[in-house]
């Protein structure tokens, strides 16, 4: 939160970890601490957190440039890639990300991978028409495949309307050459692969709090 300035444009993340940052930076524009503080929600769920909080926020056709974004993550490399979506948000989080000039990421330890796919799925959103199509699909690149489940055992349906594949490929090889792939895809919508977007990453751990910085000059163009 020490990053979060008074005027900023600031990205909420979606889920267990990006709530608490959420309802911090609610607390902190409360106490006059923070000023001019407007944020931009990655999800329904995020959106209603910050107004429940009392955090004024930006027109969704994203006029103004995001300062920076707070949010987490399913699995991180050293080089700070990830895997991110088991939210649900993950076509929310990626534009938001994109937008961005800093892109924060807070994990604790567990999520931290010497390569993308030894820990987590990766998810994908795809188009209800056609889904099992994008399934077979994946599965021919050698993804395992399994339809995300929502409340009750339904499949889970995004923000969007559209339906999340947790594909287990195992650790990746050459994660660039899947996202071009995977984004080459009609009906494809998004794919889980934050590639070059983190700038920062807070590690808790047994040791306490590390944070990392991305060995680039900010994100590539």
């Amino acid at each position: 939160m020490e990053l979060v300035q008074s005027g900023m444009v600031v990205g909420l993340g979606t889920g267990s970890t990006a709530v608490f940052a959420i309802r911090r930076i609610g607390l902190l524009l409360h106490s006059g601490q923070l000023r001019d503080v407007v944020g931009v929600p990655t999800s329904a769920a995020a959106e209603a957190e910050a107004r429940t909080v009392g955090i004024p926020l930006i027109e969704p056709e994203l006029a103004r440039e995001v300062d920076l974004t707070i949010d987490g993550a399913d699995e991180v490399t050293p080089g700070l890639d990830l895997i991110k979506g088991r939210g649900g948000a993950l076509l929310r989080e990626k534009v938001v990300a994109q937008a961005s000039r800093r892109e924060v990421i807070v994990v604790d330890q567990s999520k931290l991978s010497p390569r993308l796919g030894t820990h987590s799925p990766l998810p994908v959103e795809v188009l209800r028409f056609g889904w099992r199509s994008q399934a077979r699909f994946l599965e021919s690149l050698g993804a395992r495949v399994e339809l995300m489940s929502g409340s009750g055992g339904s499949p889970f349906v995004t923000d969007e309307g559209n339906l999340v594949l947790l594909c287990s490929f195992g650790p990746l090889a050459a994660p660039a050459d899947l996202a071009q792939g995977l984004a080459a895809r009609a009906g494809i919508v998004e794919h889980g692969l934050f590639l070059g977007l983190a700038t920062d990453l807070i590690v808790a751990g047994p040791g306490g709090i590390e944070r990392r910085v991305r060995p680039t000059s900010g994100k590539p163009s």
